[in-house]
């Protein structure tokens, strides 16, 4: 029996940076003083959300490829520059370790984070998908700003 396939890696590492795009496009229409202050309904601010983002997605990467699992340290309250700059660095994270997957490690069975089970095409969903549930909160809060966010169509 053939890998499974549905996309060629390629369009998936596109499809992730285009998420990523329209995250950091987003980051960047956030006002900087609401960043880590503005909240609604017992939501984080968005700036934790973006550290978690940062902890995750290319860490989850990284760790199924070199075995080291190891979030991104994102320290206190930083600066949306300084957040633009991790999140670049992740960006060519992902483009350098995520040909490194062969098709049939797509189907390999990890631990991330030494807590997390799932599939290595699960694992790497769900930072995807982390990152869009998050990404839908910062919609909400600029809306709430008075900011019109960035189309969420154009990735």
């Amino acid at each position: 029996m053939s890998d499974p396939q549905l996309i060629s890696p390629e369009q998936f590492k596109d499809h992730w940076q285009g998420h990523r795009r329209l995250t950091r496009r987003l980051l960047v229409a956030f006002p900087d003083d609401q960043l880590w202050t503005f909240t609604l309904g017992g939501m984080r601010t968005f700036g934790s959300m973006i550290a978690e983002m940062i902890q995750v997605g290319a860490p989850m990467l990284k760790g199924i490829i070199t075995g080291e699992w190891v979030g991104n340290e994102v320290k206190g309250e930083p600066s949306k520059a300084e957040l633009l700059t991790l999140w670049d660095a992740d960006t060519a994270t992902i483009d350098e370790f995520l040909p490194k997957i062969s098709l049939a490690q797509y189907q390999e069975h990890k631990v991330a984070f030494g807590q997390y089970p799932g599939s290595v095409y699960y694992l790497l969903l769900y930072g995807i998908d982390n990152e869009v549930h998050h990404r839908g909160q910062g919609y909400v809060y600029l809306r709430a700003l008075g900011v019109e966010p960035p189309p969420f169509y154009e990735r």
